[in-house]
């Protein structure tokens, strides 16, 4: 992030700006109140804001002790107006007589109203109050709020109990409307005669709907053709959902009420599954979560449709109660009957088979399955950090009710865990929920305590940008991810295992430890590609050898599409570390921006997650993969519930493998070689060449010959006779060898249609993954062969996650009929795909 954002940036430039002054004042807890129109596609209602200034150390304090009065509102005309859009920025600012702005990040939000919250009908009234008063001043409110927020973790309850009634309390008597404007990224709120954030009000109330327009949502039909809502993992990410400070540093907790129709089913980040109430006779049911966890306010995520949830498969009878519909009415719905007492009432103390886990046996560290050092030298020597790894850990983080000081949660090696899908997906979605447990199971056994305490996972629509995407207990997963067929083989789960794996690793990196300068994603995305691998071996129970030449086989892909990606990229785009030395700097309000954000083309751009997990591999091979592993668990036990920036990992890992730094390894060569600079660094280019010879890359290419020597005796042959083709034993492959498979014929120049029609029997590609289907689509589009163009078609429809560079492919071969088809699947899709695949895709199309 860059220390200054402009105040007048352009929105269409490459770089986004947050605006909120964090530096100033911090949301401490939010309470939404919101309603959601399907038919208006908006949602309405109210955001409830708990305000902390930075730096104060007691609640009270403030210029309005000066006088020692009773607070008064805004009584002229001029103080109580309020700025709307359509007010100019000279007036606004020329208005300001030296009251202190509120900046919060916003956009696409139609602001109704912000005033400010009168508390004291509250907490005046509850036993052991800090102030006894008959009046209400500055001081009573700031001291009032502060009481609140400062409650010890162990009444977080009560204190959630509180926020809500605070949030429903009556604005401030005769002063209550406060005055604000709205530019396109962000909403500033004065209150006149407040000069400095000590005075400035603690608790506001502000009242607006969402936009059609809006960014951050995703209005749209599932796969059944229902209307479904979604947050989107946008770029801008929550600013249009409600009005919030971005930046990561501003970690909040909050709590929601959600009103939707009684069909639908509301899934959000939250630390207990919701038990849906009426709404007062109206066609709405309310749907409540909270978190206790301080996150940043770009991680909460909100699910709103006719979701199913997928049910158990078991030997034993399902619960109808927890696993579908108990009546007529509740199976028109489709939202199974969801009761108090099959939820608990409780975190997770209550399991029914709606939420159980199915624990096998225990999983010691011992049968941990991953390639071991390919180095021969002495594992280098290591601080002694065995006292931490096993229990003790003494958090670093606020006062939160943390998993990772609790008995009971270092245990439990699968969360409860819950599928939902829509109704035409619930067989496939299947794989998912069987898969759960083992993945699960595997994290735990890598990483250690899982830092949430239940997981959620839902299939979204087709037009979900990307594979998946992870937020508190809850993933999205695209249907990309599950099997074409109804089977279960290898196949079907190896994508899907792994994709599981990646999202579920995001849980401890992304999430529980959060980058603290959002341009360092590889933070976040190079650590849960890196961490893909390992889960998923633990979870297949893989050997070390098997593991290891499985990873291998994966780096060499990696390798390969990064390759790709950076002779074909910007090289500003392809740097780790894009602010160098500057990194996690912000201006002295707190305002930044973040480099080249919005740029469509670094939407599609993997280099954060491949790169990342390169610089991982690179650093495992020099300390050894397993105590690289034991160090990811000091790390996660040191740094949860906190923000880091790169250098707090390599710090710590060099003081802790002081063997490393002495050969050479310093941070400053880490930055030079890896972070700071574009392009592939050497370590990568040697290792690649040993990648390439590996066991299971030699097979591909012994099968790559089998294919093209056949292809090659068809060409210029004629079609007088049948020819008998003679019998080739071609050896069965794993799902990455058949990705590795494509992507080398994919060199050939040319291959004839009787080479791919054989080549598509005998693997039935049509039915594999979605990252096979992939590489045969492009081998199809290269040689024409119409025959499969269907199935491209289908593709194209169905893989939207995955199949924006085949509309490039189609488009560049300067084939009518490819380009009619590409044309044609984007007028299918066109109005159900994501703002920024679109936007692509018409470019390469139109």
């Amino acid at each position: 992030m860059e220390a200054e954002a402009d105040p007048q940036l352009d929105p269409d430039t490459d770089d986004l700006p947050l605006r909120a002054n964090t530096k100033h004042i911090l949301v401490r807890h939010y309470v939404l109140d919101l309603t959601v129109h399907f038919d208006r596609r908006v949602i309405s209602g109210s955001v409830v804001l708990f305000l902390q200034p930075t730096g104060a150390e007691d609640g009270g304090g403030g210029s309005e002790e000066q006088g020692g009065g009773h607070l008064a509102g805004d009584d002229s005309v001029e103080a109580s107006r309020t700025y709307q859009e359509t007010a100019s920025s000279h007036s606004w600012e020329s208005s300001r007589d030296g009251d202190f702005t509120l900046v919060l990040d916003c956009c696409d939000l139609a602001v109704l109203k912000v005033e400010e919250v009168d508390i004291t009908s509250v907490l005046l009234a509850l036993p052991g109050s800090p102030v006894q008063t008959d009046g209400v001043t500055r001081s009573t409110l700031s001291t009032l709020s502060h009481s609140l927020m400062s409650m010890p973790s162990r009444q977080w309850r009560e204190q959630h109990r509180l926020y809500s009634q605070c949030s429903r309390a009556p604005n401030l008597q005769g002063g209550g409307q406060l005055r604000f404007y709205t530019d396109h990224w962000s909403l500033q709120v004065r209150k006149s005669g407040v000069v400095s954030a000590q005075d400035f009000p603690r608790v506001l109330r502000i009242c607006y709907e969402t936009r059609p327009t809006g960014n951050s949502m995703r209005w749209t039909k599932d796969q059944d053709h229902r209307s479904c809502l979604y947050t989107a993992g946008s770029p801008i990410n929550n600013r249009a959902l409600f009005p919030c400070q971005e930046p990561p540093v501003a970690m909040s907790t909050w709590q929601a009420a959600v009103r939707a129709p009684a069909e639908c089913v509301v899934l959000m980040s939250g630390e207990e599954p919701a038990v849906p109430r009426e709404d007062n006779n109206t066609s709405f049911l309310i749907w409540t979560y909270y978190v206790t966890m301080p996150m940043p306010a770009s991680t909460l995520v909100l699910a709103v449709g006719h979701w199913h949830l997928v049910p158990v498969a078991s030997p034993f009878p399902l619960d109808t109660a927890t696993t579908g519909p108990a009546d007529i009415d509740k199976a028109q719905t489709g939202c199974s009957v969801w009761t108090e007492s099959a939820f608990g009432k409780g975190s997770s103390d209550v399991q029914t088979p709606a939420l159980q886990t199915a624990s096998g046996g225990p999983t010691t560290r011992s049968e941990f399955a991953f390639c071991q050092s390919t180095r021969e030298d002495e594992a280098p020597a290591l601080t002694d950090y065995s006292d931490s790894l096993e229990y003790g850990i003494s958090c670093s983080h606020g006062d939160y009710p943390c998993r990772f000081t609790e008995q009971r949660a270092r245990s439990q090696r699968e969360i409860p865990h819950r599928v939902f899908a829509p109704a035409c997906l619930l067989q496939k979605a299947q794989i998912v929920l069987n898969l759960l447990p083992q993945c699960l199971a595997a994290a735990h056994s890598v990483l250690g305590v899982h830092p949430f305490s239940r997981l959620d996972v839902l299939i979204v629509p087709a037009g979900f940008s990307s594979l998946g995407m992870a937020s508190p207990h809850i993933v999205f997963l695209s249907q990309s991810v599950l099997a074409v067929s109804d089977g279960e083989s290898q196949t079907d789960a190896s994508l899907c295992g792994s994709r599981l794996c990646h999202e579920i690793a995001h849980s401890w990196f992304g999430l529980a430890i959060g980058a603290r300068d959002w341009t360092e994603e590889w933070i976040s995305e190079g650590f849960a590609t890196f961490l893909e691998d390992v889960i998923w071996a633990q979870a297949q129970q893989l050997s070390v050898q098997e593991a290891a030449e499985q990873s291998d086989l994966k780096a060499l892909l990696r390798w390969r599409r990064l390759s790709d990606e950076l002779d074909n990229s910007q090289e500003q785009l392809q740097i780790l570390r894009p602010n160098l030395d500057s990194t996690g700097e912000v201006s002295e309000s707190g305002s930044s921006t973040v480099k080249h954000a919005l740029n469509p083309d670094k939407t599609f751009m993997q280099v954060h997650y491949l790169k990342g997990y390169f610089l991982l591999r690179f650093l495992a091979s020099q300390v050894g993969e397993q105590h690289f592993l034991d160090f990811f668990r000091v790390f996660v036990n040191k740094s949860h519930g906190q923000l880091i920036l790169s250098q707090d990992f390599l710090k710590m890992l060099l003081f802790t493998f002081p063997d490393i730094e002495r050969k050479g390894l310093t941070l400053g060569a880490i930055y030079a070689d890896w972070l700071d600079c574009p392009g592939i660094p050497t370590w990568l280019r040697d290792r690649s060449a040993v990648w390439l010879q590996a066991r299971l890359v030699e097979e591909v290419k012994a099968e790559v010959v089998k294919w093209i020597l056949p292809s090659h005796s068809h060409q210029g042959k004629g079609r007088k006779r049948k020819r008998t083709e003679p019998k080739v034993n071609h050896k069965e492959l794993s799902p990455d060898q058949m990705v590795m498979l494509l992507e080398l014929l994919l060199e050939e120049a040319t291959m004839s249609h009787a080479t791919m029609h054989r080549l598509q029997k005998k693997y039935s590609l049509h039915k594999q993954d979605a990252e096979i289907r992939h590489r045969w689509y492009e081998l199809v589009v290269k040689h024409r062969f119409s025959q499969a163009y269907k199935d491209v078609e289908n593709f194209l429809i169905h893989d939207q996650a995955m199949g924006v560079y085949l509309y490039g492919e189609l488009m560049v071969q300067e084939d009518a009929r490819q380009q009619a088809l590409a044309r044609h699947c984007l007028s299918l899709v066109r109005e159900d795909m994501d703002p920024s695949s679109r936007r692509v895709v018409e470019e390469m199309v139109l």
